[in-house]
Order: C-alpha cells, then sequence, then structure tokens
C-alpha cells in the first residue's frame, strides 16, 4: 500500500511472564503490527501475540527468523542468552537489539567483576572478599560477625545467595558453593529496606523506570526458600522522591559513565537491586534485564509509546516517557507445586484475561503447568491495600487448585502507608 507507513515488527526473546509484559506493552504501541516471541507460552496467544518454536540459545535460528521477518526491534528478556553472547551475535549480522552485550552482561554474570566495577567507580556496595578455595574460605568466614553474606560468581538464577545466620550454616552454604563454582565472595552483610531501580539505558541515555519490590521467599512472612520472585508492588512508598535521586546521583549515573570509561557502552536495561541503610544507598547486585516478576506490574505504568522509547534508546536519543503517578501497581505469582524445587509439570491453569503467563504448556483455553512459577495475577488501585484487596479477589475467583502463592504480597508497602 503506498502512502502507508507498513506497521513494525518486533520480536521478544524468551518464554516467561516478564517477557508475555514486554510484548504486550510493544503490542501497545500504535506503530507495532505484528510482535513474536521466541519460544514464548501458549498462555501469550490469547493477547495476540504470536509465539516461535525457537530456543532463546539458538542464536542462529533467531536471527534468521528476525531477517526474514524484517523484524525491527529484538528485546531480550532473560539473562542466560544475554549472558551467551547474544546481542553480539545480532550486531554481527546488522540486526537490531536491545541488551547488553557480552562483555557488559558480566555486571550481572559475574559478581566479582560487579564488585571490581564498584570498587573502581566508587560505587556504594557491601565490603567482600572473594576466595577460590575451601579452607581460606571457612577461616575467614569464622572471624567475621554474623549474620554474613555468601554468594557464588556466576548466574543463579536468583538463587545463588545465603545470608548466613550461624557459622554452622555459613560453613554448609560455602561447602555447597564451592562444589557448583570455582569463586565465592563473602560479604558483609547490610541492614535496611531492599527495592528494585530499574533503568532503561541508550550509550548516555537513560529513562528510570518506577521504584518496585520484589518478594523473594517462597512462603508468607518471608519465610522459606528463595525463589525468582513470587510477587511485586510499585511504586515502593518507603523510596522517597530524595532516595530515588540519591540513587540516580550516586548509582545509576556513575554506573552509565563507568561504563563508558570501560568501554562497556550499550542500549539495554541496567537494574538496581539497591539497599536503603542508615547510611544511604547501596548497591546489593545489578542485574542487566528487566526484573521477573516486577516487569509485569512497572511496564503498565508507562503511558507513552514503549516501541518508540526502545527506538530511540537504540539511537541514542532522549526518548519521551511518561508514567502514571496517582495509581500503585501490585501483582502476585502462582506457581506449581514442588516449587522452586522440582515443580510439578501437567496441574491445571487457570486462564484469566490480563494476567501473564509463564511456565505453561498445554493449549491456549487448557494450560498447564511446566516448570514452577505459571501465571502472575495484577491490579492497579489508587492504594496499594485497594491494589492487594484487588489481586486476591481475583485469585480468590479462580480455580486455583494446588497452585502455590503467597497472601501477604505488598504488606510491608501498606504498613509504611498506614503508619
Amino acid at each position: 500500500m503506498k502512502g502507508v507507513a507498513r506497521m513494525a515488527k518486533v520480536l521478544v526473546v524468551g518464554g516467561g511472564g516478564r517477557e508475555h509484559a514486554i510484548a504486550k506493552a510493544m503490542l501497545a504501541s500504535p506503530q507495532v503490527g505484528t510482535v513474536y516471541c521466541a519460544p514464548g507460552n501458549p498462555g501469550m496467544v490469547a493477547d495476540g501475540i504470536q509465539t516461535i518454536a525457537i530456543d532463546e540459545l539458538d542464536f542462529a535460528g533467531l536471527a534468521d527468523f528476525a531477517r526474514a521477518n524484517l523484524v525491527a526491534v529484538t528485546f531480550v528478556g532473560p539473562e542466560v542468552p544475554l549472558a551467551a553472547g547474544i546481542v553480539d551475535y545480532f550486531q554481527a549480522a546488522g540486526l537490531a537489539i536491545f541488551g547488553p552485550n557480552q562483555a557488559a552482561a558480566q555486571l550481572e554474570s559475574s559478581k566479582v567483576f560487579a564488585k571490581d566495577f564498584m570498587q573502581r567507580h566508587q560505587i556504594p556496595t557491601a565490603a567482600y572478599q572473594q576466595f577460590h578455595e575451601l579452607a581460606p574460605a571457612l577461616a575467614y568466614s569464622q572471624q567475621q560477625s554474623l549474620p554474613q553474606v555468601i554468594k557464588v560468581d556466576g548466574l543463579a538464577a536468583g538463587k545463588g545467595v545465603t545470608v548466613a545466620t550461624s557459622y554452622e550454616q555459613a560453613a554448609t552454604a560455602l561447602t555447597n558453593a564451592f562444589e557448583n563454582s570455582s569463586t565465592v565472595l563473602i560479604e558483609d552483610y547490610v541492614d535496611g529496606f531492599e527495592f528494585s531501580q530499574m533503568v532503561l539505558v541508550g550509550g548516555d541515555r537513560y529513562v528510570l523506570l518506577p521504584t518496585a519490590q520484589d518478594h523473594k521467599r517462597l512462603q508468607d512472612h518471608d519465610r522459606g526458600p528463595n525463589t525468582g520472585g513470587m510477587g511485586a508492588y510499585s511504586p515502593v512508598p518507603q523510596i522517597t522522591p530524595a532516595v530515588i535521586q540519591q540513587t540516580v546521583t550516586t548509582i545509576v549515573e556513575p554506573t552509565i559513565a563507568g561504563l563508558k570509561a570501560d568501554g562497556l557502552s550499550f542500549e539495554g536495561v541496567i537494574y538496581v537491586g539497591g539497599i536503603l541503610t542508615a547510611d544511604g544507598v547501596q548497591v546489593i547486585e545489578y542485574n542487566l534485564r528487566l526484573g521477573d516478576p516486577e516487569t509485569q506490574i512497572l511496564l503498565p505504568q508507562l503511558q507513552s509509546d514503549f516501541y518508540q522509547v526502545i527506538v530511540d534508546l537504540l539511537q541514542h536519543r532522549q526518548p519521551h516517557a511518561e508514567w502514571q503517578t496517582v495509581s500503585s501497581y501490585l501483582g502476585v505469582v502462582l506457581a506449581a507445586p514442588g516449587y522452586p524445587g522440582k515443580a510439578q509439570a501437567g496441574v491445571p491453569v487457570p486462564t484469566l484475561a490480563g494476567a501473564d503467563y509463564a511456565s505453561v504448556a498445554g493449549t491456549p483455553d487448557q494450560l498447564v503447568s511446566a516448570g514452577g512459577r505459571v501465571m502472575m495475577v495484577t491490579a492497579s488501585a489508587a492504594s496499594l491495600a485497594g491494589a492487594q484487596k484487588a489481586v486476591y479477589r481475583q485469585i480468590d475467583q479462580l480455580a486455583v487448585g494446588d497452585l502455590i502463592y503467597r497472601h501477604d504480597i505488598g504488606a510491608k508497602g501498606i504498613a509504611a502507608t498506614t503508619d
């Protein structure tokens, strides 16, 4: 058709709830006609997302698909393909892709690289010591005060960290850590309030997302094992505009400048896992991707064109990004029984318009579990308490069966707003 701009096509790499939310945000752009998600999941189909059976680590297959289908932009959701160099592969093929290259992705994939980077660029973080052998690590651990934090170097899907409250627990964690990694960090425990501050970056241009708080532990009252995340809310009332400004000045901008100084500038996401302490904001860890489950309650707050924001950042132009400021957003993850250990497959998963689906199989109208986290139910309201009520009201009306979920997502934020 002459005179009509062709609608853009976007490829989202990954198959979880975060990718479902990214794909929906892209599809909402007036410039986008088609969103493909590889591999995606059958829970996305009802939203008009086209799922493509290509594995997220099949770079050649993904690049060939993007080229053959005239994809305008590829957006990478998960950390594993980023750490494996998908961005370098696409860039070498001359394809537009949003995400850090392999060298920059070490900020997430290597805890040691991240700590050294922060030390070099004077970015506030907990004091630490790294070890390559068990014996000296055990000796050091015995001399340090409790609690202490033990981190495995490398990607651990959000699960490679132990906060040891006894020397026995520390010794067990260290022994296990060295079975999985040749480098282990022992870090001072920092007391404070944790929050997520994500930033979309393009060279030295950036866009701040609203603040969010994730809930890592499996059970209510922050009990049980660590997970990839059981729910989130945004914005976080405890993180005031002054704290956000401090985070930008002492962490976000020095991180972007540090990447540039080290020759690691990129177009993608910097996710600051922050902690507000008595001495100000510190970095717990970096992720170089959007958080899951936080994305599912962050992207719906964007009032601008998400596709245009990403295109602008890819071209190092300052995007126009406007976020809602009147409502609170909250989401609760439902997981298959057995998660975060071996999750039960084939458990029925309810269908709900507006939900974000993750590890599901089956058909769009008969979904079943195919992994740990299967879906996230979200809502927004004028208050955090209202959003919480709205989410649990939706869950109460679902046939959740054996699926597991937390009943207290957002409680910390609500306590802060009612004090």
